[in-house]
């Protein structure tokens, strides 16, 4: 049985938080890779302090324009534990097992909470609002790996990047589901070059 593990010791991400990736093909996978290059020795947590996770929740939560609170450190540690939740579920699921009952409790925790609100504004755009956005923001995340996690046609498509030193899953939406890179910009660009410089 795959259970939640204590959060890794990492190296953080030295000075603001700058934007983060998305491109996994799910929230949960792009939320996953928070904690970058996971696996390998160059690992590096993004969510360093609260700061941090107030701007993945601007990016990925709400759009709303609104503040996003500052959260405290409890719920960093917390949107971390729930990261690794997460990626223990999706371990998990590939492997055809059941994931442990800590990770269990802390998804479905999550996903209880309310998730943001659509809503049409003036102008005829929609955004998404919450009076709680960090525990809305999660609460999408818990609700998105929930989905995934439970659909085996999409299962099926997920992948972990064929890099040795990436480290993320991502899903592979391409016809014939071959895709190999989690970003064919920046992993498969470096191994085309390496496999190029091999050659010469």
């Amino acid at each position: 049985m795959t259970d939640i593990a204590a959060a890794p010791v990492v190296e953080p991400v030295s000075g603001p938080a700058a934007r983060f990736r998305e491109g996994a093909g799910r929230l949960c996978l792009d939320f996953v890779r928070t904690l970058r290059y996971r696996g390998t020795p160059a690992q590096k947590e993004e969510l360093v302090d609260p700061e941090a996770l107030a701007e993945w929740v601007r990016q990925f939560g709400t759009d709303d324009g609104r503040p996003v609170p500052s959260p405290d450190d409890a719920q960093v540690r917390e949107a971390r534990a729930l990261r690794e939740a997460v990626y223990a579920l999706l371990t998990a699921a590939l492997e055809g097992d059941v994931v442990g009952p800590a990770a269990r409790t802390r998804l479905n925790r999550a996903a209880a909470a309310p998730v943001p609100v659509p809503r049409l504004t003036a102008s005829g755009a929609v955004t998404r609002t919450s009076d709680a956005p960090v525990a809305a923001a999660l609460s999408l995340v818990a609700r998105d790996v929930l989905d995934l996690a439970t659909s085996p046609a999409l299962l099926a498509r997920l992948r972990p990047c064929a890099s040795p030193t990436c480290g993320a899953l991502f899903l592979d939406h391409s016809r014939p589901g071959t895709r190999r890179w989690c970003s064919m910009d920046i992993c498969g660009n470096r191994a085309k070059k390496a496999g190029l410089k091999a050659r010469v």
